[in-house]
């Protein structure tokens, strides 16, 4: 069985089995989400379930480290993934049961982030633009992949709005940088991908509306800062182009609407951290689409960027720059549109 089918397997079966535990433990700590404005459920809902997705991928994991002869630097790189993946995945456990300001729960995502950066020594080093030359970063290093870490992070978080969303979307974009790790030989990128795909297809079978259970910021924040810290890795050893717009596409719909948030919101004279109901799911809502369709919907155009992200990989350069612009092209047409970029009340 080749290694990334087995470290899928393995993630896969152990969400599916730990998840009823992880309600039942939800339920009698009082980890639960209680229906608000802002929220579309109707009755208090386990808001943990992202315990059970970083246990998943975190064996999964260790199993793979355990039964294989690696090298030192990639040993380094996955316990760098599996020690500040920790970190972020315990702010996530305490901001689900204490509510933690923003700006408390901003400074856990930069800490771990530091850890990776600074102790893992795991960055983005250097840049290839698109007629393949080396851009350095140098002293930008440090704060450029920090800054990564935690945007991706955030984009992630804040697109958990709907049963089934963030776990779906997180696991196509899994798919794209798989898939594509596969088509470059980078069986490291492979095997952690493949691991959190199945974390978070286990758990998506008891998210998906109607929902048993929330991932919480424990999920949320896991997956986007795993994604993030797959995507270096990844970039470190490929020198392609493409390394990091890969990632950019595959977790494309959660960057835009964060994107379009920030920019909604500064327009519209309030914090960048006040929540609003103008992201993408609110506005699918507000147009008749049930939970289900809108869901379903959002996958769709997360598969098409991955697909995009995927086609990358395979043409030169001009025709990669004129996939990209188009995407863009058509994303900010369709959210003007939706009205996306307005500030909604």
């Amino acid at each position: 069985m080749p290694e990334y089918l087995f470290a899928f397997v393995i993630s896969l079966g152990i969400a599916l089995c730990i998840m009823p535990g992880v309600i039942l433990f939800a339920k009698k700590t009082g980890a639960m989400d209680a229906p608000d404005q802002r929220k579309v459920h109707k009755k208090p809902v386990p808001r943990i379930g992202g315990i059970g997705i970083f246990l998943a991928f975190i064996i999964s994991i260790i199993t793979c480290m355990a039964t294989n002869n690696l090298s030192t630097e990639t040993v380094n790189e996955l316990l760098g993934i599996l020690v500040s993946g920790s970190i972020i995945a315990i702010v996530g456990i305490i901001d689900d049961y204490k509510n933690l300001p923003a700006k408390v729960k901003l400074c856990g995502q930069i800490f771990a982030a530091v850890v990776l950066v600074c102790i893992f020594d795991v960055r983005i080093d250097f840049i290839t633009d698109p007629f393949g030359d080396y851009i350095y970063l140098d002293y930008f290093a440090i704060p450029a992949t920090i800054f990564w870490l935690v945007g991706l992070t955030n984009t992630v978080n804040l697109i958990d709005g709907l049963d089934g969303l963030a776990a779906g979307v997180a696991t196509i974009a899994s798919i794209t940088i798989f898939l594509v790790a596969l088509e470059q030989n980078i069986l490291l990128v492979a095997v952690l991908t493949a691991a959190l795909a199945g974390s978070a297809i286990g758990f998506l079978y008891y998210n998906f509306n109607p929902a048993r259970i929330f991932m919480g910021d424990t999920g949320s924040m896991f997956l986007g800062f795993t994604l993030a810290s797959i995507s270096i890795i990844g970039a470190v050893k490929s020198a392609a182009t493409i390394a990091l717009i890969v990632p950019i596409l595959a977790l494309g719909l959660p960057i835009f609407d964060t994107t379009f948030a920030i920019w909604r919101r500064y327009r519209g004279g309030v914090s960048i951290f006040k929540p609003d109901k103008g992201h993408l799911h609110h506005r699918l809502l507000d147009l008749g689409f049930t939970q289900r369709q809108a869901v379903l919907l959002m996958y769709v155009i997360s598969a098409l960027l991955g697909l995009s992200a995927v086609a990358l990989t395979e043409t030169s350069a001009t025709i990669s720059i004129a996939i990209v612009v188009g995407v863009v092209t058509l994303v900010v047409y369709g959210a003007k549109r939706l009205g996306i970029l307005q500030l909604q009340h």
